[in-house]
């Protein structure tokens, strides 16, 4: 007699024999549904009163609604069984139900919430996210990986050697890996921006370019790639996995920009003039609103006194530190004129001699006066 046989007749022969208890079991598996159903709509309300869309709450509460009907009544046929006095193979046939029941139940959980996080992270990176258009392939994956682990799991209850079918599905997603690697690698990295933040759409970010340091705003976070705008205008597009390699800058959130003006003024400056000018230069840069950090004398320059002034810029994001930067310049250039201190610019003067030493450039000797020619008289 196979298994199959002897499952009917034990069921035939228990429904003969525990009828009434039978029936006790199926209204109290019916009364554990509706307990179930109820405390499902009694999660949902209170998970709608603690937060509205894209909180903690409602990601919970779309996992709770994902509970299915057939999951809670295999549920309640699980808890009843003892009390029905349920033959060995109904019970292992009822057991059965329940794991798969409950294995694929998890698994539906388990996909909500992913999908859930992720979509949560993604509306917070902006709408025009590239990833909240990308949610498709990423739907795909998730359920590919978390219903393929649901079905190992529910052939492993069955008896099937899955160690084979681990072993195939191994070896073709390491092919399929090697062959997609930079697409996987940038799809990474994307959900790795999505996750960690290190920049959001709308961010002002500093990177490294070929031609060194750029800035730019960040307009779109796709699958595949970013697309930076520079502050020259033009649209530069990066794989994920290669910008994350490399250190970046973000000015998002900054409180302030400290900022840094070397001055040179010529060197027949009055030292009380040259005395004055760190002076000179805090009163300017709190003129313009800004706030003072240092200046000072900082070297005997080849043409040059040089002087250094610091300031900070309590500004938010990078245009207003440059109006805030010529403001503090132009008034330097205002402050300096009116106080007769001239800016230095490189020169340089060269002294002709002949052999003996004697300078015979410009001059060599005293010019002549104004109107009165410098060669002898006759």
């Amino acid at each position: 007699m196979t298994e199959l046989d002897t499952l009917y007749f034990d069921t035939i022969a228990w429904f003969s024999s525990h009828a009434l208890r039978i029936a006790l079991a199926i209204g109290i598996g019916a009364l554990l549904v509706l307990l179930f159903t109820g405390l499902k709509h009694l999660l949902l309300r209170g998970a709608a009163r603690l937060g509205g869309d894209g909180s903690w709450p409602a990601l919970i509460a779309a996992v709770i609604r994902k509970t299915r009907l057939w999951f809670l009544i295999a549920l309640a046929a699980r808890l009843v069984q003892g009390y029905a006095n349920a033959p060995e193979m109904v019970g292992r046939t009822i057991g059965f139900v329940f794991i798969v029941a409950a294995t694929f139940q998890a698994a539906i959980w388990a996909r909500t919430f992913v999908l859930g996080l992720i979509e949560h992270r993604a509306g917070q990176n902006g709408q025009d996210s590239g990833l909240a258009s990308a949610m498709a392939i990423i739907r795909l994956l998730v359920s590919f990986a978390v219903f393929a682990i649901a079905l190992i799991f529910v052939l492993d209850n069955l008896g099937v050697n899955v160690t084979g079918l681990v072993a195939g599905l191994g070896v073709g997603g390491i092919a399929i890996g090697l062959a997609a690697q930079g697409i996987f690698g940038d799809l990474f990295a994307a959900l790795s921006i999505l996750f960690d933040k290190p920049f959001r759409v709308g961010d002002t970010i500093v990177y490294q370019g070929k031609e060194g340091p750029i800035t730019g705003h960040v307009e779109r976070i796709g699958l595949k790639s970013t697309r930076i705008r520079a502050l020259t205008g033009e649209l530069r597009i990066i794989a994920n996995a290669k910008l994350l390699e490399q250190e970046l800058t973000n000015m998002a959130g900054q409180r302030f920009f400290r900022m840094q003006i070397a001055v040179g003024v010529v060197y027949h400056t009055p030292p009380e003039l040259a005395e004055a000018i760190p002076a000179i230069m805090q009163q300017t840069v709190e003129a313009a609103g800004q706030t003072f950090v240092r200046a000072n004398f900082a070297a005997f320059g080849p043409s040059s006194l040089d002087y250094q002034l610091v300031f900070e810029a309590e500004v938010g994001d990078l245009p207003e530190a440059k109006a805030a930067y010529q403001a503090v310049a132009l008034g330097l250039l205002r402050a300096f004129r009116e106080r007769g201190i001239e800016f230095a610019y490189p020169t340089q003067t060269t002294y002709t001699a002949a052999p003996d030493g004697t300078m015979i450039m410009p001059y060599a000797g005293p010019p002549a006066a104004p109107g009165k020619s410098s060669e002898a008289s006759p």
